[in-house]
């Protein structure tokens, strides 16, 4: 039996994290071992959201894609998702990386929960002032 070419790549969004697997087939979504539609609740923005890259390309039929996610909520872990599937299309091919920039699948979104200070309620909100 020859030997698959496979691409792999990790995405991150807030504190989720998602090791993306593309190996070429018939265009099956498979995350923590489920249906990507089942994982994902049946949500069409969320299934949509992990397909875009794909979907760019013209690409959602060539390749089986596997993910490992894990952290975060599940629409944290369907951008991460979203940037792993790009990064691996651009080590299928360079030519790709141009075209998925100017989507911005190839943005890191750095954006996270800020953490909460002493003396404070929140991360910002303070107790209520009393002048007297």
């Amino acid at each position: 039996m020859a030997p698959t070419t496979q691409y792999k790549s990790t995405g991150r969004r807030k504190s989720a994290v998602a090791q993306v697997i593309l190996i070429p087939g018939s265009g099956k979504i498979i995350i923590n071992g489920k249906d990507g539609t089942e994982y994902m609740q049946y949500n069409p923005k969320m299934i949509a959201t992990i397909q875009a890259p794909l979907n760019l390309l013209d690409l959602e039929e060539g390749y089986d894609t596997l993910i490992r996610s894990s952290g975060g909520g599940l629409n944290g872990q369907a951008e991460a998702i979203r940037l792993g599937i790009a990064r691996a299309l651009c080590k299928v091919d360079v030519a790709n990386r141009g075209t998925l920039k100017l989507a911005g699948f190839l943005t890191r979104n750095a954006l996270c929960v800020e953490r909460k200070k002493y003396g404070l309620k929140k991360a910002r909100k303070a107790p209520q002032f009393s002048k007297r």
